[in-house]
């Protein structure tokens, strides 16, 4: 200790530099920036088309990262007007493929990473409302066609780098006792079950390129971390919607009954529980220790719907971001444009700013962008 100092020394150095020097460094890139939702629907019709501005946009204020969920039925030739027959699950249209592509080349010429996610995988999805021909944790036929979805990804970018381009194997793995009910009983996916799917597509992007880098989103829905992937290799991917009740506050695919939801503030106090930053912190402690192991981090979705009061969204919002930063984690914001998003909102609460003839939260933004 430096005699009157109040600062602990070693070697002449301060012990907090020490501390930041040997924290471990997360593997992942710190990433910011969006997703962005043309091909999120199950039909192709029914995207959300990214303007060629809002990539603009996103790279002008100095976001660096877009993550695109795809419904894999969205880029397949397949009669829509009946359930989906397991011998059609490759059925790939390449006028729909092309489309994936010119939204991919249009991100990387304004040099954003790019991470392509099967939101819908054959077998599984988060969401009901497209009925699956069978079930990606438990049937082989499911897997394959999984694998087989990811070697076409595989080839089709195999000339991109990893740099640049990263797969996000499946969205939010969740176990339901009927995978087409959105309200059946469910819980995490087994590790088991798990480990083996991410193991059989890893095995098959890796025969294409070896060096891909490739993420698995936490277990439960994606909040779950999952250190027994550690041994395939793979970066992981969490959430910020912590605490539930204030990211998705009113939201309908919820709650059953949202306008009847308690009430929220931040810190939170419902019932006998109390969340605070400190509760955030301890929820991304599994996360924080995955980076521990040397397993690289990213929060692939986060944010917070627009039912939510702007004030209580940011301030909340706000220590999501500061213990992300505090443990080098970079984010992706659920959607650029929507509800989830900086523009468009639909916000009550919000006083916009006109941005060339959309809706800005500029004080959202400017959260986001003191984040970079």
């Amino acid at each position: 200790m430096a005699i009157g100092s109040g600062i602990g020394l070693m070697g002449g150095v301060p012990m907090q530099a020490i501390a930041e020097m040997t924290k471990p460094k997360n593997k992942l890139p710190a990433w910011k920036g969006f997703n962005l939702l043309d091909f999120f629907s199950d039909h192709p019709d029914r995207g959300r088309p990214t303007k060629p501005e809002y990539i603009q946009w996103i790279a002008d204020w100095g976001f660096d990262f877009v993550r695109i969920p795809i419904s894999y039925p969205s880029y397949l030739s397949i009669d829509r007007s009946r359930a989906i027959r397991p011998d059609e699950v490759l059925n790939f249209d390449e006028s729909r493929l092309e489309k994936v592509d010119e939204l991919v080349e249009r991100c990387l010429d304004h040099g954003l990473h790019v991470s392509l996610n099967l939101h819908r995988a054959p077998g599984f999805c988060i969401n009901a409302g497209f009925v699956e021909p069978f079930n990606l944790w438990k049937d082989q036929e499911a897997l394959d066609a999984f694998c087989a979805h990811w070697e076409m990804w595989a080839k089709r970018y195999r000339g991109i780098s990893k740099k640049k381009l990263s797969f996000d194997l499946v969205n939010e793995p969740f176990q339901r006792e009927d995978p087409n009910d959105q309200h059946s009983p469910g819980g995490p996916v087994n590790v088991e079950d798990y480990h083996r799917v991410a193991e059989a597509a890893l095995a098959t992007i890796q025969s294409v390129k070896r060096s891909r880098l490739v993420i698995a989103d936490g277990n439960g829905g994606g909040g779950i971390a999952v250190p027994e992937l550690g041994d395939l290799g793979l970066a992981q991917s969490c959430r910020g919607y912590h605490p539930f009740p204030i990211s998705h506050y009113k939201a309908s695919w919820v709650y059953k009954d949202p306008e009847n939801v308690p009430p929220v503030d931040w810190p939170l106090n419902q019932g006998d529980k109390v969340w605070t930053i400190d509760s955030i912190r301890e929820y991304y402690a599994p996360w924080k220790s995955l980076i521990e192991q040397g397993i690289g981090v990213h929060c692939g979705e986060c944010g917070g719907y627009n039912k939510t009061p702007h004030d209580v969204f940011l301030s909340w919002f706000g220590d999501v971001l500061t213990v992300l930063g505090e443990n080098q984690i970079g984010f992706g914001i659920w959607e650029f444009s929507g509800a989830f998003g900086v523009i468009n909102s639909g916000r009550e609460d919000v006083e916009y700013e006109d941005w060339f003839g959309e809706k800005l939260d500029r004080k959202f933004l400017e959260l986001l962008r003191s984040q970079i």
